[in-house]
């Protein structure tokens, strides 16, 4: 059985899922290394939930720093079929 249904990458400034339920940590290595952070389980609204905060809570591993095939990967062990990625966006350009 599966450890989570669903998956969910929190970007800048979502580090937390509210009214996740049930909330247990779980550290993940995988052949491509380390996620970001330890994987976030729990119920959300009856279904089996992982959250893993893209940057690592408190923003600490920049963009480029990212390890992106560690993060799916761990997703992949958990059983997670279906994956949800909420991100802040901008630009250096002044005229956007």
């Amino acid at each position: 059985m599966s450890q989570a249904e669903i998956g969910i990458i929190g970007g800048s400034g979502l580090y937390d899922i509210p009214g996740l339920e049930e909330k247990r940590e779980r550290q993940i290595d995988t052949p491509f290394g380390s996620p970001s952070d330890a994987y976030i389980l729990g119920r959300l609204e009856g279904r089996r939930v992982a959250f893993l905060a893209r940057h690592g809570r408190g923003h600490r591993i920049l963009p480029t720093e990212l390890n992106f095939r560690a993060n799916i990967y761990g997703f992949k062990l958990l059983g997670v079929k279906r994956l949800l990625s909420a991100s802040a966006v901008g630009s250096l350009k002044l005229e956007h």
